[in-house]
């Protein structure tokens, strides 16, 4: 199994949802860095659950340095940090050993492993793999500070409750915004409309997944390879690593199938003296390389896999056909919560680039 990530600016995942602790080994941050606690800990807490929309499963997310930093400020080697889990219930697990959950990878990893993987929560393919990303991330985010690189995400869509998009220039005072917001969108007005449709789906037994849109502003041009080592490719890879993730489209996406190339196309003009575009269809990055516009990508996040209605699937011990009744905490939609997530996928990403 691979868990490693990066180049220059490398990270390596450990543990699984019900093992004793998650962690991340990074390496490839300078020494002689003052870590911002404070900001890393508001990142964990981002992501962690909490409130009504959210499993009831409650861990602090409170990462442990082990090693790589002395008095807040990095040595130059790697670091080491741990996150506990504190409040696993393994018991509510216990019919997953043979009973396959649909749209989780039991399947394909009882396959793959031969039966030997942890089924707990999801084991090393559960969503709690993304709190030491975001730890990463969070460090990733202050490197990119001292390059006036930020990154931030709304909540683009919710089951079918869309908000407004990122405009051409990017807005970095809305970052800050969104950071303190439980729904994070850009208008006010859906709002609630998102949170009635991920009520009405948890009502049911049910989820409801959704998009977000994430930017990263300040990457000058010219970041980025041709081919295996362009920007999209390294984001998307990281980003396919986050278990709901199904789609990565950056710019316009798929709308760009169904236009021409004169409206397509992004034209340059200089704007007191320096290169920029009038649009930014191609989300800031063309053949691979950045171009000086904000990047702007969006991920589709599938409905949360375990639900509370009977689902048809195998028993893989008995070889036969089954019926399955989940058990557990479980977020009826995991899109907020996966904001700080995907933001730190694209700051590894891109400070991996810029190093």
């Amino acid at each position: 199994m691979s868990a490693t990530f990066g180049q220059k600016f490398r990270i390596t995942l450990f543990g699984e949802s019900h093992a004793d602790a998650i962690g991340v080994v990074i390496d490839g941050v300078p020494a002689g860095v003052k870590l911002d606690e404070a900001f890393i800990a508001s990142e964990m807490r981002r992501r962690a659950p909490g409130g009504e929309l959210s499993t009831a499963r409650k861990e602090a997310d409170e990462a442990r340095v082990l090693c790589g930093v002395k008095d807040g400020v990095t040595e130059g080697t790697p670091i080491a940090a741990v996150i506990f889990n504190t409040d696993v219930r393994s018991s509510d697990y216990s019919q997953l050993e043979r009973l396959m959950r649909p749209g989780h990878a039991d399947y394909g990893y009882f396959v793959k492993y031969g039966g030997h993987n942890d089924v707990r929560g999801g084991g090393a393919s559960s969503g709690r793999m993304t709190a030491p990303l975001v730890f990463a991330g969070a460090i990733a985010k202050q490197l990119l500070a001292e390059k006036g690189v930020k990154v931030g995400a709304h909540i683009a869509r919710v089951a079918d409750v869309k908000d407004q998009k990122f405009g051409i220039r990017v807005d970095e005072a809305q970052f800050e915004k969104l950071r303190s917001m439980r729904i994070p969108v850009l208008d006010a007005a859906v709002e609630e409309k998102m949170r009635a449709a991920i009520e009405a789906a948890k009502a049911d037994g049910d989820s409801v997944g959704g998009a977000i849109e994430c930017a990263v502003t300040g990457v000058p041009a010219g970041v980025g390879e041709p081919f295996f080592e362009s920007v999209e490719s390294r984001v998307s890879a990281l980003a396919f690593s986050v278990p709901a993730v199904k789609a990565v489209a950056f710019g316009k996406g798929f709308e760009v199938a169904g236009m021409r190339g004169s409206e397509c196309n992004d034209g340059y003009f200089y704007d007191g003296g320096v290169v920029a575009a009038r649009t930014n269809n191609n989300g800031g990055v063309i053949g691979g390389v950045t171009n000086g516009m904000p990047i702007v990508f969006e991920v589709a996040v599938k409905p949360t896999a375990s639900i509370f209605k009977t689902q048809r699937t195998v028993d893989v011990v008995a070889k036969q056909d089954a019926e399955l009744n989940l058990k557990g905490r479980h977020d009826p939609c995991i899109v907020p919560r996966a904001i700080p997530v995907i933001e730190a996928v694209a700051a590894i990403a891109v400070i991996d680039l810029m190093r």
